[in-house]
């Protein structure tokens, strides 16, 4: 075993404080890495504060990861020291079944094992995430990473990025194709760029006026305000597709009247209750309400490499680790363009 310093929470009510863990030798299928960046994700704050329930502390948040190989086993043929790779929402799964077997791994039928929070393959332990100085990762785990790309911007693709591109993908978003981002924070702001890298015609929904300039910025064509009733009524049935990427509690309905005949509501945000959703919304326009999760092993690699090749990231704040609480804070509170990211020297 190998000691790592970490930042844990050790409880939902204390604050993140350092800590230290151990990290396993690498295996013969194992990579070790070294941690340079680890973006903060807010479902990091859902799992440090117990929000979800199930959280076994201490807690070592982090599923943004990009770092340099320092290690690998004798198995390993991708990868060797020096070589810059990431990390992302999932480092194991049981590798047989019909989804993994389709390097779906997100939906593996037996249980994906996340990045931290998560019972291990083994049924023994429980996995600490990147808010540490190193990992140990299965090779079929760890994507290749390029050094195009600033690397702090890069860690977010990790999940934001995946998760909005995996339904960009496989809903075939084209080249002429009306969508809608509906909420630009983390996901939203890389929706936006990855959906109107692809030729779609995007307009951001926000109740808020002072996200138009940014909106256009990043490569929406249109800002719409949600809250002004009129513009409401002016956008039914305008859009092919709309990524909903609100977790806090909103009206479906409202924004699936906004969809053509056969349009796509992709569902990336997950708030807290359950909604009510009228059946003649969908049944009258041949509508499909949809759910998305991040992308498998295969698709997160071609994630990245489509990024590197459109020089697309994410718009950060970069922070040192004895910021985390506040960057908490300020993520409930919005107060983030786009995400943060953890230089994870400062840790040393």
């Amino acid at each position: 075993m190998k000691a790592v310093k970490a930042y844990a929470a050790q409880s939902a009510e204390s604050p993140l404080a350092p800590w230290q863990l151990d990290r396993r030798e690498p295996g013969s299928e194992d990579v070790e890495i070294e941690i340079l960046y680890c973006g903060v994700c807010h479902s990091d704050i859902h799992t440090a504060r117990n929000e979800w329930k199930g959280t076994v502390y201490p807690a070592v948040p982090g599923h943004e990861i990009v770092g340099k190989v320092t290690r690998v086993g004798d198995s390993v043929t991708r990868f060797k020291a020096g070589d810059t790779v990431g990390v992302g929402c999932f480092v194991d799964s049981c590798g047989h079944c019909s989804n993994c077997n389709d390097y779906l791994e997100q939906y593996c039928e037996n249980g994906h094992t996340q990045t931290y929070n998560s019972l291990s393959q083994d049924k023994k332990s429980i996995t600490l995430g990147g808010y540490s100085t190193h990992i140990v990762v299965r090779e079929r785990f760890v994507l290749n990473v390029s050094d195009k790309l600033p690397l702090a911007n890069v860690a977010p693709l990790l999940c934001a990025g995946i998760t909005t591109y995996s339904p960009i993908k496989h809903w075939n978003v084209k080249k002429g194709d009306k969508l809608a981002v509906l909420g630009l924070g983390g996901l939203g702001h890389m929706a936006v760029k990855i959906a109107s890298s692809m030729g779609a015609e995007v307009t951001v929904l926000s109740r808020s006026k002072s996200k138009e300039k940014d909106a256009k910025r990043l490569g929406a064509t249109h800002f719409k305000l949600t809250s002004d009733p009129e513009v409401m009524k002016s956008l039914a049935s305008s859009f092919n597709f709309i990524i909903d990427t609100v977790s806090a509690d909103h009206d479906y309905n409202e924004y699936l009247a906004l969809l053509r005949s056969n349009g796509v509501m992709i569902l990336l945000g997950a708030p807290p209750n359950p909604a009510d959703v009228s059946a003649f919304q969908l049944i009258g326009g041949r509508r499909s309400l949809v759910g998305s999760l991040v992308g498998g092993t295969k698709e997160t690699q071609e994630m990245l490499d489509y990024c590197a090749e459109h020089n697309i990231t994410s718009d950060i704040e970069l922070i040192n680790i004895d910021q985390i609480n506040e960057a908490y804070e300020r993520t409930l509170k919005g107060d983030v363009h786009y995400r943060f990211v953890i230089d994870m020297k400062s840790l040393k």
